[in-house]
């Protein structure tokens, strides 16, 4: 008869977190508080840093509550830590942090309602009195795009896509086009406060004209014509009404 000792199963994770780090120790050891708190069911934390020279690494490895997976090497920028993440995640679900963000207590209550494993989850991120919330369309996604802090995408996504190193901002946005466009996975609004979403952080610091400039072509191919025309046309009164103010 085997020992019973050899028998344990370690579950398969609800979720995978994703931090990419690079010089975050003035921020890490809060979002590693606010995920022990506040995440119950079973995750992974995984975190890809760039080769910190600061005290990043040593304070994960001091933060006794949290054992993540640690990948600490040279990368071509946070989307390529990203992508590192995404391939490593084992749970059913993934979701991105940065090191300055942090899970709100009412986190616990949107896990136990991820269901689908073809669904993509999000809620809500916040900022002081900023609230970013609400359910989005393929047209609102066209217009504006969702923090990725408050997207439980399933795990399955990232067999199908990745984040364009082409984007040095908004590859975010560009995966969050090619998802609301893909009608293999299904999207869910949760009404609940995800995730504090630190606004001061690289993309607001950091333009993408690139982005800019190819938008509405990805649009156009990954949310279809009806979409891109709609999109097309309020850009064009948009102009119409700046032109007018201007005179």
């Amino acid at each position: 008869m085997m020992n019973s000792t050899t028998l344990r199963i370690t579950p398969i994770p609800v979720l995978t977190i994703v931090i990419a780090t690079f010089n975050a120790g003035v921020f890490i050891k809060d979002c590693l508080k606010s995920i022990a708190e506040n995440v119950l069911e079973p995750y992974e934390l995984i975190i890809i840093d760039g080769k910190s020279k600061d005290n990043t690494l040593e304070i994960i490895n001091d933060f006794t509550t949290i054992k993540p997976r640690i990948i600490s090497e040279k990368d071509n920028g946070i989307y390529d830590a990203m992508n590192k993440g995404a391939k490593l995640a084992t749970g059913k679900w993934v979701i991105f942090l940065g090191a300055d963000d942090r899970i709100l207590p009412t986190f616990k209550t949107i896990i136990s309602q991820l269901k689908n494993e073809s669904t993509i989850y999000y809620g809500n991120c916040r900022n002081g009195e900023n609230h970013f919330n609400g359910e989005f369309s393929s047209y609102k996604i066209a217009k504006m795009n969702l923090c990725h802090q408050c997207i439980f995408y399933p795990v399955q996504v990232f067999k199908k896509y990745n984040y364009s190193l082409k984007y040095t901002v908004f590859a975010d946005y560009l995966l969050n086009i090619q998802c609301w466009g893909d009608s293999n996975f299904k999207k869910v609004y949760k009404n609940v406060d995800v995730a504090y979403y630190h606004m001061e952080g690289f993309s607001s610091i950091t333009t993408d004209p690139l982005f800019k400039k190819d938008k509405p072509s990805l649009i156009k191919k990954h949310l279809g014509y009806y979409i891109y025309i709609r999109y097309m046309f309020r850009k064009f009164k948009e102009g119409r009404k700046r032109n007018s103010n201007f005179f």
